[in-house]
């Protein structure tokens, strides 16, 4: 297989065009300049290698979409539970579950871009559907008025939907891209990671200001903007048209629907696939979110901290700055490990990281002489970096685990799994704060709804064996079964949305 490493193409060139006497410096200049360079170079030899628009696609879903758009939901929307709609604090943990509706529904999304095509393309109408959802959503809750709690509550889902479903759609694409070149996944992986965290960034660094100026509810507003802009990626990205989807029967079309259930079904049966699934579920699941109990205390003037609209988004901002040390961390230094090696030590650094949220609630900083500004961005910066590490290591594991033809179908059913985990931690969460009594004034009990949330966490080291020893470069599922996907689709491969030109695919 081709190097598709950037200093190897450099060094390729500079063989081509040998250094003469009279230019001594090249080499120290060309030295020096290597590391500002390495990251634009990165990114054109992925532009080059799987198609410039593909990478466009990654940066408006992971980056706007995902990052910006999902940070700034997330501040503004608490606010908005908080101020506006005055419920209590389990509730809204509750309320944040039902956010996972349209992940959990991701292999529906899969099914409809890998079997429905719309007039021909597979990807692109799905796009413009994710864009015009979550403008509809956005634009709703913000010009309605004092909703019913029912009514906001299915606007944000709708928010959220509109993320899913271009999520879900360019997930196709990363799939396929990192089964027909494994040297790349680990890259691909990095890009979204990499995107996702500069888009948080952003977002977080702007909802405090405009929920203060704007306000919650108008602020919710703004989220229309980047489903706006996924209207526009569904008419540039590239996708070749196919003629023969345009006049397909209806019969064909219930066909390929049966075999990619099927295919998803006896699939997932294998040991190799099934396994990894379970312990990316147990792993979320079992890590149960505290986060709106230390929200309401964050924010409380008598018995917490009381952080300011604009310091509780500056915190989660620096924390996307943390997030992208992550990304560099894992991309430079931990993407060639093992996934069980790895999952492990980061699993093992999450569970006593969280230790820092239990000292931050019982005041034990202030004891220790450390004000709480420093230490909630202490501990927002190491937990933004272990869970990256943490989470960067299971995609790339999710991409390698999906047969071809039923590529976007198989990782949506994948990521489905993953945000049953989530609905399972935010409802858990909610359950514990409840039965504890956390409520708007009541704080007395978060700590220990923190110290089961830390033991649970560690707790899932046990389930450590069910991830597969092997590394990205390694084929993890049995050949027979890429092999028999492909060749069920192998009329239908020109109809898959072709990210990778023909004359750039790697070649063994």
């Amino acid at each position: 297989m081709q190097n598709l490493n950037p200093n190897h193409l450099q060094k390729d060139d500079e063989s081509e065009e040998p250094l003469t006497k009279t230019d001594p410096e090249t080499p120290k200049q060309s030295y020096n300049h290597s590391a500002i360079l390495q990251p634009f170079q990165w990114l054109q030899m992925l532009s080059t290698t799987l198609n410039p628009t593909f990478v466009l696609g990654v940066v408006l879903v992971y980056g706007l979409s995902q990052g910006l758009s999902g940070s700034f939901f997330k501040v503004v929307s608490d606010y908005y539970w908080k101020d506006i709609q005055r419920v209590q604090p389990s509730e809204v943990q509750l309320f944040i579950g039902l956010y996972y509706i349209p992940w959990v529904m991701k292999p529906i999304w899969g099914l409809l871009t890998d079997v429905f095509p719309v007039r021909g393309y597979r990807r692109r109408p799905y796009f413009v559907l994710a864009g015009v959802v979550g403008v509809v959503a956005a634009l709703s809750v913000a010009t309605g008025g004092r909703l019913a709690v029912f009514v906001a509550l299915t606007c944000l889902i709708g928010v959220t939907a509109g993320i899913a479903i271009a999520d879900v759609t360019i997930d196709a694409c990363i799939a396929r891209n990192s089964i027909e070149m494994r040297s790349l996944a680990a890259d691909m992986q990095s890009l979204c990671g990499f995107c996702s965290s500069a888009g948080a960034l952003v977002g977080y660094s702007i909802s405090g200001f405009f929920v203060h100026h704007l306000g919650p509810q108008v602020s919710l507003g703004l989220l229309a903007i980047p489903p706006a802009t996924l209207i526009v990626l569904g008419f540039v990205i590239y996708e070749p048209r196919t003629v023969e989807d345009i006049h397909v029967e209806k019969k064909n079309q219930t066909e390929k629907l049966r075999e990619a259930v099927y295919g998803m079904y006896t699939t997932i049966q294998i040991p190799q696939v099934w396994k990894p699934s379970l312990y990316m579920y147990l792993s979320l699941a079992l890590s149960i979110s505290t986060h709106e109990g230390q929200f309401y205390w964050y924010t409380d003037p008598k018995a917490g901290p009381a952080f300011s609209q604009e310091f509780v988004g500056m915190i989660y901002a620096i924390g996307a700055t943390a997030s992208i040390v992550g990304v560099i961390i894992y991309h430079k230094a931990l993407k060639d490990y093992p996934f069980r090696t790895l999952l492990f030590y980061a699993q093992l650094l999450y569970g006593i990281s969280g230790t820092l949220d239990l000292i931050f609630i019982l005041r034990w900083n202030l004891s220790l002489g450390i004000p709480d500004y420093f230490f909630v961005v202490l501990e927002e910066c190491v937990s933004r970096i272990v869970s990256r590490i943490r989470w960067m290591p299971m995609m790339v594991l999710s991409s390698q685990l999906c047969p071809l033809g039923i590529e976007g179908t198989f990782f949506a059913l994948l990521m489905c799994i993953d945000s049953l985990g989530g609905l399972s931690s935010k409802l858990g969460g909610g359950i514990i704060l409840h039965l504890l009594n956390v409520t708007r004034t009541d704080f007395k009990n978060l700590w220990l709804t923190v110290l089961i949330r830390n033991v649970l966490r560690l707790s899932t080291l046990m389930l450590i064996f069910l991830v597969p020893d092997g590394d990205p470069s390694e084929v993890l599922i049995p050949t027979n079964v890429l092999v028999k996907s492909s060749c069920k689709n192998v009329d239908e491969d020109e109809s898959l949305l072709e990210m990778v030109p023909l004359n750039e695919k790697t070649e063994v």
